[in-house]
């Protein structure tokens, strides 16, 4: 179930908020866990028991880490947590690579290829691990105390708004929240996060679904048989649609976090206006971005080594974080990239935007478009080819048939475009984020807000009644 389906915004989401917002204060919690706990059956039922033993696992150790009272001893409890929680996220994600990879270098050597009965992914295994590894780890630290109740720990890993899709929340970001949330359960809130919620289902249905069906469509093309106008239409319609969706999802999920009280952090913050990729990944999935540096870089020495130290572990980390969001080699490349281009910053590349001023704007999202290529093809090879065909490599094709692309889709990547990059004006990305508050609207511009909310709303519900294309992307991650 996704929060974009006819099922969930038709039934399940207000069966919850009413159920929800009627039951008293000391039931509130327990009516969130089993929405939660229904939400993720109706996707992975079979994976539901494996899901809930390693809650089980994981706050039993906790809970033996806490009261142990020697160093060493709370060591060995981390250590054997993390080492559950990394080996369950390897075997389910990265088993089917490896084996692949194998298999694919005994056949060239002659040998007989492997079989093996495929490793089903399971939904939000990523973002499950993360915040099971975030608890501990903030725990040991002694930046939160454990929780005392096995069930909100439960509610805490398995809340459904941020189940599939994030933001990543931290333990130590909602430790007071899963206790008490009346200082958030008011009318301003609820209707901050409604209006939040409708302006990331907007944003799912009505640009990112239109570009990825046409990003789509080119993306199956050979890419030899591609105009350079073509093949650079086709990242651009994918580089949005990716920023729409991703963003759209953590839009909604941070509102239906709101609606319940709950105050998720922010997960993405115009990237697209980035002047170099050191700030891109400030924007960009911020919650991933902080998660790398507190738990990855900083223990791995972060800024206090020497320069080629420094440059090594930038590049680990993401090369990791290309590796977590997707088990084949293109996404590695991702991350090498990625880490490629942070150390160039560090280099030259800041020193010369500098000096370009807003210009740097460009270049940046030049960089992030070409990349994105690696992250959406299927396969190493063709996003190698793909960016060549970009760059104007191999054979010139033959006329692109514009007629293909319709005037609603013209509209959307122009509008997809505005709204990417209006925030690179300072003035008018404070103006813009202050909508997202819940105490720093008049009466006359919350009335405005309400017809305009109404109005997405009524505009994406026909869209996802009238259409068959929804995919949700960050089911492979």
């Amino acid at each position: 179930m996704v929060f974009s389906s006819p099922l969930f915004l038709f039934y399940f989401l207000p069966a919850f908020l009413c159920l929800y917002w009627l039951a008293p204060q000391r039931l509130k919690n327990a009516v969130a866990l089993v929405a939660s706990l229904l939400f993720y059956a109706w996707g992975g039922l079979s994976f539901l028991a494996l899901f809930l033993g390693s809650v089980v696992v994981n706050f039993g150790l906790i809970r033996f880490m806490d009261a142990a009272t020697v160093r060493w001893k709370q060591r060995i409890f981390l250590i054997i947590s993390i080492i559950l929680n990394v080996s369950m996220l390897f075997y389910f994600k990265y088993a089917n690579f490896f084996l692949d990879n194998v298999s694919a270098v005994r056949t060239s050597l002659g040998g007989p290829a492997l079989s093996w009965e495929k490793v089903v992914l399971p939904i939000g295994i990523s973002f499950f691990t993360f915040e099971k590894l975030t608890y501990t780890i903030d725990v040991y630290r002694g930046v939160n105390k454990p929780l005392k109740s096995f069930w909100d720990f439960l509610l805490y890993i398995m809340l459904f708004p941020k189940m599939i899709a994030g933001p990543i929340v931290r333990f130590h970001e909602i430790a007071g929240q899963l206790t008490d949330r009346r200082a958030f359960d008011t009318v301003e809130e609820k209707l901050a996060g409604l209006f939040r919620f409708i302006l990331g289902l907007a944003k799912k249905v009505l640009i990112a679904n239109v570009l990825g069906e046409q990003a789509d469509a080119i993306f199956r093309l050979d890419p030899a048989t591609l105009s350079v106008p073509l093949a650079w239409l086709g990242a651009l319609a994918y580089t949005f649609q990716i920023y729409f969706d991703f963003s759209g999802y953590s839009d909604m999920a941070v509102g239906l976090g709101r609606l319940m009280g709950f105050q998720f952090p922010e997960n993405f913050n115009s990237p697209y206006a980035s002047r170099s990729i050191t700030e891109f990944w400030q924007r960009w999935h911020i919650t991933l971005g902080r998660w790398m540096r507190d738990y990855l870089y900083i223990p791995l020495g972060g800024n206090r080594v020497r320069p080629s130290r420094l440059y090594l572990n930038l590049a680990t980390v993401f090369i990791l974080s290309g590796f977590w969001h997707g088990a084949a080699w293109n996404f590695v490349a991702w991350g090498a990239y990625h880490g490629l281009f942070l150390v160039l910053d560090r280099l030259l590349l800041l020193r010369l935007y500098q000096r370009l001023g807003a210009l740097s704007i460009l270049p940046t999202f030049v960089i992030t478009t070409l990349g994105w290529v690696l992250f959406r093809a299927d396969s190493l090879t063709q996003a190698l080819r793909f960016m060549a065909r970009m760059l104007g490599r191999g054979p010139a094709a033959g006329p692109t048939n514009w007629a293909q692309f319709n005037n609603q889709f013209w509209a959307l990547l122009a509008l997809g475009a505005a709204f990417a990059f209006m925030n690179a004006w300072p003035a008018l990305e404070r103006r813009n984020l202050s909508l997202y508050a819940a105490h720093t609207l008049s009466l006359r511009r919350s009335l405005a807000l309400s017809l305009g909310a109404g109005l997405l709303l009524v505009l994406s519900l026909g869209a996802i009644v009238g259409s068959s294309f929804n995919p949700f992307i960050y089911f492979r991650f």
